[in-house]
């Protein structure tokens, strides 16, 4: 088979056009890859923002022949063009590829100025396509227009395990019609509806997705962050958790939730035997709010793997508790704390867990040191979700110790 990199310049010169040196670079390293691992999928990575890669972002233009390039190409499974700015120009031959390039099972296409139309495109394609399992259109400003469609497309389409719309400005209609066709959609694992653009109070969001909750028993993973979401919010996600047996993956971070939301969920936690991940980062759960959760793991709960409580005004005694959970349960193996009111007992807490081996040093993101005889924790680089926006610079992408809620509930390859 002819190799990438000749192909990619053969389309350029074809259509008289100048390549872009960083396309050719990773297509050079790509068909180096292919020829030690002739059966092996591959994955074509051309992130915006990689800052070890010099050279011009890629456009619509440079997408329509990187998308030729890739034409029947079976050992390529996944694209990943993340932060660059392919636009509505790029959406549409995205779309073309998504029509004619059957191995595709992986598309990336986060923060790359697409619009409605774009969408609208992309979500077109998808109505017919058998075999894309996980598409990410994070940052891109589809807005209700495109959201919309992407809705209306997961009644056609069985295939699509995974579908972010973080960040894409929709409105509550979206979020509504993601409800509402989650009730009867079968293939979708997990879904991302994060920061949509709302109005009023009333929450009307988490009514929806809370009724949903109780029809859907193959959603695996939800994130809500940045809904407004308070207390009664909580409570509605509280109340189809009773009857919910599938959702392992529970993301309310960065909302307005209190310690009085607590007290739903240590309640349904007592009962909920399917919960494996709860991230309540950047609320505000204070004291209170951690006891009610620890008393709830300590006596009841035996299914929750891990807990993020970052940034929640915790002060000391409520660290503490959440610490001496740990002890009685054996299945909670990550825990994150930081941002919180660390006192001396916190610190003395958990390093006990670390040094013991109960708490292992890549489940948590502190680690303790010493000064003048006195503990202290400093934060490490780990978490549920490190690298959502972004990809380090060195070493793995998908580390389980920054990724852990990804690596705990695994919704398939890449997912």
């Amino acid at each position: 088979m002819e190799k990438l990199q000749e192909q990619y310049c053969y389309f350029c010169s074809e259509n008289i056009r100048k390549t872009n040196s960083f396309i050719l670079n990773v297509l050079q390293k790509l068909d180096e890859e292919i020829e030690k691992r002739p059966k092996e999928k591959f994955t074509v990575n051309i992130a915006g923002n990689n800052r070890l890669v010099s050279g011009q972002r890629i456009t619509g233009e440079d997408f329509w022949l990187l998308s030729k390039t890739l034409r029947n190409q079976p050992c390529i499974s996944g694209v990943d063009v993340r932060y660059n700015l392919i636009g509505d120009v790029g959406a549409f031959y995205a779309a073309k590829l998504l029509q004619k390039q059957p191995s595709i099972t992986y598309l990336n296409l986060m923060f790359n100025d697409i619009g409605p139309e774009g969408g609208e495109l992309i979500a077109k394609a998808l109505h017919k396509n058998k075999t894309l399992k996980y598409l990410r259109m994070t940052g891109n400003k589809i807005e209700n227009t495109g959201g919309m469609l992407f809705a209306a497309m997961l009644q056609m389409n069985s295939t699509l395990e995974k579908l972010d719309l973080g960040d894409c400005d929709l409105g509550l209609q979206c979020v509504i019609a993601f409800s509402t066709v989650l009730t009867q959609n079968q293939a979708i694992k997990g879904i991302n509806l994060n920061r949509p653009i709302l109005y009023g109070e009333q929450e009307e969001s988490t009514v929806h997705i809370g009724h949903m909750l109780k029809e859907n028993h193959v959603l695996v993973e939800l994130h809500m962050c940045k809904h407004g979401m308070k207390n009664y919010g909580l409570q509605q996600l509280c109340n189809a958790l009773y009857l919910n047996s599938s959702l392992r993956y529970l993301d309310v971070s960065c909302n307005k939730i209190t310690r009085d939301g607590m007290v739903f969920l240590a309640d349904v936690l007592k009962s909920n035997t399917t919960l494996e991940v709860l991230d309540l980062s950047f609320n505000r759960i204070e004291t209170a709010g951690a006891k009610y959760l620890s008393e709830t793991l300590t006596s009841h709960n035996r299914s929750l793997k891990a807990l993020s409580v970052v940034s929640n005004k915790i002060e000391g005694e409520g660290l503490v508790a959440l610490s001496q959970s740990m002890k009685t349960n054996l299945v909670l193996s990550n825990i994150y704390i930081w941002g919180n009111k660390f006192d001396e007992d916190t610190c003395v807490a958990y390093s006990d867990l670390i040094k013991s081996g109960r708490l292992k040093p890549d489940d948590t993101d502190v680690e303790p040191y010493m000064v003048d005889e006195h503990i202290y924790l400093s934060e490490v680089s780990n978490g549920l979700k490190r690298h959502y926006y972004w990809a380090p610079t060195y070493g793995e992408t998908f580390m389980p110790s920054s990724s852990a809620g990804f690596a705990l509930v695994p919704v398939g390859e890449r997912l």
